[in-house]
């Protein structure tokens, strides 16, 4: 009796081993699962590996006869990596054995209120006003402050902001509308970019 060259690769979920045994007759291969055990034989060629480093679901896994080699599909009882097909690991689906002892009772620590902290936090930054700092409130500060014109503006006011800001494509923003009513807004992109027009 001689042992095929094999080999296997695995997931979380199967390990795929590969038995070389070229020609293989269909006919004459006898394999055989177990939770803990696999066998193989063929003519002269023999393989048992047992104990199986984890347990397999035997009613699950399967196997394929190739041209050149068998390949075997072990379905994996308990997700995880083995490391090797052999191995006295403990089954990790078995009983745990139980003693007299009880369970440790040590008293927990209670785990922080982080969203006690993160209120506590912003409770304490102090709201800083744009006269305090020029940049406070990003976005919503330029925001608030377009708005504030736009509303207080006259008519001709608003025509010439919508008329520049559209026709440049953003890039310019004009309350003069004496300026604005003659001609198309040029587009004057930021220093150092590039305009292109997209087409739709």
């Amino acid at each position: 009796m001689t042992t095929p060259r094999h080999e296997f690769y695995e997931t979380d979920e199967k390990l795929i081993l590969s038995i070389f045994d070229k020609g293989a007759d269909p006919e004459q291969v006898k394999i055989a699962f177990e939770p803990r055990k696999f066998s193989f034989s063929h003519g002269d060629k023999t393989l048992v590996l047992e104990p199986l480093k984890g347990q397999i679901d035997a009613s699950k896994s399967d196997y394929s006869v190739g041209k050149v080699k068998i390949e075997v599909r072990f379905v994996k009882a308990a997700l995880g990596r083995w490391g090797s097909l052999v191995g006295d690991s403990p089954d990790p689906l078995s009983s745990f054995p139980t003693s007299g002892a009880p369970p440790s009772s040590a008293p927990r620590k209670p785990g922080k209120n982080w969203d006690g902290i993160t209120t506590e936090i912003l409770s304490a930054e102090k709201n800083v006003s744009p006269d305090q700092d020029p940049n406070a409130g990003g976005d919503a500060a330029v925001n608030d402050f377009f708005q504030k014109l736009y509303a207080d503006a006259d008519e001709d006011t608003r025509r010439a902001m919508m008329k520049s800001y559209s026709e440049s494509g953003g890039t310019t923003l004009s309350t003069n509308w004496d300026e604005v009513g003659k001609s198309k807004v040029e587009v004057k992109p930021p220093e150092g970019s590039e305009w292109k027009k997209w087409a739709a």
